[in-house]
């Protein structure tokens, strides 16, 4: 759930140069953009000698572009679920040897069950990350337009006479078709995953109604527009809503500024969750130092360390001692079982679908 496009490199630990380094071993990883605590590819390379080469990516598409293509060059790449479903089925993946991950010990059984929905038998892929897609607002900004009206409701997103309230400060929405046409069709009451035309369009007469209100369809730049305040509101994943929040803070404690005050809101009606994964490319060229850095990654302390960082739920049962309860209380993070339980995921799409969906979706993005 995710982010700077093609960013390369980060620290020390990404650094490989020189003929004297020629024989180290490397392992090349393909990431969304501020997805990890950088601190802890450091470690991993202290700890194993293996360098890292860390790029990173802003959606789905762009990878997978690269993993079709036969040729990505990395080892360790990071797909979401409905994305890896399909892509298992291309045969762009190798299987895991799971004898060389026993950090699987502390995989989370609900979690796994449910990412086995694309990935059956969990043979290819072992969850790093997972959260929701819901609202992401500017608490005093949406406050003076909409009053005390509760956030918890997709009501706030597609009902025109509350988004139009919100256009001149701001709206963002996620370009991701995928994500914003299923949570369309499970506010209408239909079926999130589904695959008729029909649902699909009805889901596009909705988002045509809210599309005069929308500023910006963005995967990434909504998390800094977020914490300065530029936006009042973005559709986003929850990390990453977080994510601006501890910028706005941090921004406010050193330039002793006004706090911008953003919030994220977990619709009740349901919303998507999705699953980031781990999963090695058929191209590997470094198959075990690639199954050495998912195992390192599924340490309990070490999958903690990143949740802390990055704000997001990991699929690491054992890490939640770790965790800080600021992240693990946390219900827009960490669901309660009745919230989880509206939870709605969603799987690949035929290719007759993809294409109406993909119709659909350029429509509403251009607005007729």
């Amino acid at each position: 759930m995710r982010r700077f496009v093609l960013a390369a490199v980060l620290g020390a630990a990404a650094i490989v140069a020189g003929p004297a380094l020629a024989q180290q071993k490397v392992v090349n990883v393909y990431n969304w953009s501020d997805y990890i605590d950088e601190s802890v590819l450091e470690e991993f390379t202290k700890e194993t000698g293996i360098k890292v080469r860390y790029d990173v990516f802003d959606s789905n598409e762009v990878l997978e572009t690269k993993l079709l293509a036969g040729k990505t060059g990395y080892d360790v790449v990071v797909p979401s679920g409905s994305f890896m479903q399909r892509q298992i089925k291309a045969g762009v993946f190798i299987k895991l040897d799971k004898s060389k991950l026993p950090n699987l010990q502390y995989a989370w059984p609900e979690i796994t069950k449910r990412l086995a929905v694309y990935d059956p038998g969990n043979e290819y892929a072992v969850n790093y990350m997972w959260g929701t897609t819901g609202i992401g607002y500017n608490v005093d900004m949406v406050k003076q337009r909409l009053g005390d009206v509760p956030m918890n409701t997709w009501d706030i997103v597609f009902k025109p006479e509350n988004l139009s309230k919100l256009k001149d400060c701001g709206v963002y929405m996620l370009d991701g078709p995928e994500e914003i046409i299923p949570t369309a069709m499970r506010y209408l009451g239909l079926d999130p995953d589904s695959k008729k035309p029909e649902d699909i369009t009805k889901a596009g007469e909705l988002l045509m109604k809210i599309r005069p209100f929308i500023r910006k369809f963005d995967s990434s730049g909504y998390i800094n527009a977020l914490a300065r305040g530029d936006i009042c509101l973005a559709v986003g994943w929850s990390g990453d809503v977080f994510q601006a929040k501890a910028r706005a803070e941090e921004a406010a404690k050193k330039t002793k500024k006004k706090l911008v005050p953003v919030a994220y809101a977990l619709p009740k009606e349901g919303a998507l969750m999705w699953f980031d994964n781990f999963a090695i490319p058929k191209d590997a060229k470094n198959i075990d130092e690639a199954l050495t850095f998912i195992n390192f990654m599924m340490r309990p302390e070490i999958a903690a360390k990143n949740s802390n960082f990055i704000s997001y739920a990991n699929g690491n049962l054992a890490s939640q001692k770790f965790i800080d309860k600021a992240v693990l209380d946390n219900p827009a993070i960490y669901p309660t079982p009745e919230v989880f339980a509206l939870l709605f995921t969603v799987t690949t799409n035929p290719q007759d679908v993809q294409r109406v969906i993909t119709k659909t979706w350029n429509t509403f993005k251009r607005g007729k």
